[in-house]
């Protein structure tokens, strides 16, 4: 399968926290949120008949949220009811048609003022205006909550009630009536909230809240702004801490869980996973074995690419499917180099056991790729991954100072599945041994193979060399690399040289000869 899109697509993730029993998520009396993801970082979902508070910047996409969470509630067969202060029925109906939703059986209760009380000779003089609006306004909001009795009741937005009360005490002790009027209803209550509050965040708002759930998002420098959710707290609630990436596309929001390698256990028979090419498992001592991280490192176009494609494609031979996230090269110019040296992928990528998917840093979040890598190892059987390369999957994190985190834990969870996981990542410079590299991630490889130019009489070769593994031995030996003739070639080991990975070796001895001639031996 080949696909060649932006971003990388939404999809559910069975959550992986641990067995739980019917009869405990009876007796937590938890309730559906309709969000994508949202009750599996929620261990299940939100405590019912309780009042949460979401919290973000305008354009986080709360509304969106809340709206899901009433439709989940329509379709359990439960009464929900949307209150709004600051969007008219007109636009929230708007914004469901742009998702596609059906707003028939939703009752919004609009609270904006009518427009003749909107004329100066309607205006108050005796009392402040804000404390008989503020009146009028809880009393409607009574009056529409005790008329309906819904199930699930969204306020939308706080930030209209707080101009009304002016005054933060009388604020508060307006939620905290709302609050004690729901009390013992069975209504579950999102409040939300733009951040307009003094310091961003309402923390006496919080304090009244049974739980709070904050949305935001992160501006780049270049591409799509990245979105994230975090769960601030859950009253007598366990969750999975930490942020969240989400999306919001035709549909709704999409969360990504944050995954935790550790809720997921081992249970593979550890075996060796063949190239193809019998010189290169020699250097491995039989192959790179399953449940094991690979870093292919070296300069620019020596092969790298081209040896983590033919890992692919044997593993697709053998029935095994393989994956390639492609971040620096083209699908139809990888396709076509594959073609080129005999390992023709088009019958295994109509078979589905190869699939090639490129994808454009700009537009991608770190969740969504770790989201779409954990949907082929549950659902597709994933046994060989190639990222190609961690250059291109840098680009793509807003914090780098969080990648190795975030690499550790998505190793640790393919390792523990069983799957291979290939990696490139491109050194800056050529010729010599002192190349850097943007970020350092062998130590988290489990085995690292060695890629480098070398000079040879007038001639640029390659060569490689594995100078890590830890799940067994390795072939201490350099070997050149070679393409041509249609095929990937591993020479015999450069016995006769001293100094290859310098970039300018020594000649040792005359037998060295043999080793002048490209495809020596074959």
């Amino acid at each position: 399968m080949i696909s060649q899109i932006p971003m990388i697509k939404n999809f559910s993730v069975s959550s992986q926290n641990g067995p739980r029993s019917a009869a405990d998520t009876h007796s937590r009396n938890l309730l559906n949120t309709g969000v994508s993801g949202f009750d599996e970082i929620l261990h299940g979902g939100l405590p019912k008949g309780h009042l949460y508070l979401i919290e973000g910047n305008p354009g986080t996409g709360k509304t969106t949220l809340a709206l899901q969470f009433l439709l989940a509630g329509i379709q359990n067969g439960e009464r929900v009811l949307y209150i709004t202060l600051s969007e008219s029925e007109e636009e929230l109906q708007e914004a469901m048609r742009s998702h596609g939703w059906s707003f028939e059986s939703l009752r919004i209760c609009e609270m904006a003022p009518p427009e003749e009380d909107l004329k100066p000779e309607t205006q108050y003089t005796v009392f402040h205006p804000s404390e008989v609006e503020l009146a009028d306004t809880i009393a409607s909001i009574f009056k529409e909550v005790d008329a309906m009795q819904p199930h699930r009741l969204v306020f939308d937005s706080l930030s209209e009630l707080r101009m009304l009360a002016r005054d933060p005490l009388k604020y508060r002790r307006q939620i905290l009536a709302l609050k004690r009027h729901l009390a013992g209803r069975d209504c579950t209550i999102l409040l939300l909230d733009d951040g307009t509050a003094e310091g961003g965040h309402d923390l006496q708002l919080q304090s009244i809240a049974h739980g709070v759930v904050h949305m935001e998002t992160i501006n780049r420098d270049y591409g799509v702004n990245r979105r994230r959710i975090q769960i601030c707290k859950v009253r007598g609630s366990s969750y999975r801490d930490g942020f969240h990436d989400y999306t919001i596309e035709r549909g709704g929001i999409f969360i990504y869980p944050r995954l935790v390698a550790a809720e997921h256990k081992p249970g593979f028979e550890r075996k060796n996973v063949p190239s193809g090419i019998d010189e290169l498992d020699a250097l491995f001592r039989g192959g790179i074995d399953t449940g094991t991280s690979t870093l292919l490192l070296g300069p620019a176009g020596c092969g790298k690419s081209t040896i983590a494609l033919r890992y692919a494609v044997s593993a697709a031979q053998r029935d095994e499917k393989a994956m390639i996230f492609t971040f620096d090269e083209s699908i139809s110019t990888l396709l076509d180099r594959a073609r080129s040296l005999n390992m023709d992928p088009d019958p295994l990528i109509k078979k589905g056991l190869l699939e090639v998917q490129q994808v454009d840093p700009a537009e991608l979040s770190p969740g969504q790729f770790v989201a779409r890598v954990r949907q082929l190892v549950d659902a597709e059987n994933l046994r060989v991954l190639v990222i190609d390369s961690m250059n291109g999957l840098l680009n793509a994190m807003p914090h780098e100072q969080f990648l190795a985190m975030q690499l550790h834990e998505l190793f640790s969870y393919l390792g523990q599945q069983g799957i291979a996981t290939i990696l490139t990542l491109a050194q800056h410079g050529f010729i010599g041994t002192s190349m850097g590299t943007p970020i350092d991630v062998s130590y988290l490889a489990d085995t690292v193979l060695l890629f480098r130019y070398f000079e040879r009489a007038g001639q640029i070769r390659q060569a490689l060399s594995v100078v890590k593994k830890r799940s067994g031995p390795h072939e201490r030996a350099i070997r050149e690399l070679i393409f041509g003739e249609g095929k990937v070639y591993v020479g015999e080991p450069l016995t006769n040289f001293e100094g290859v990975l310098t970039g300018v070796p020594r000649f040792l001895g005359a037998s060295a000869a043999s080793n002048d001639t490209p495809f020596a031996g074959k």
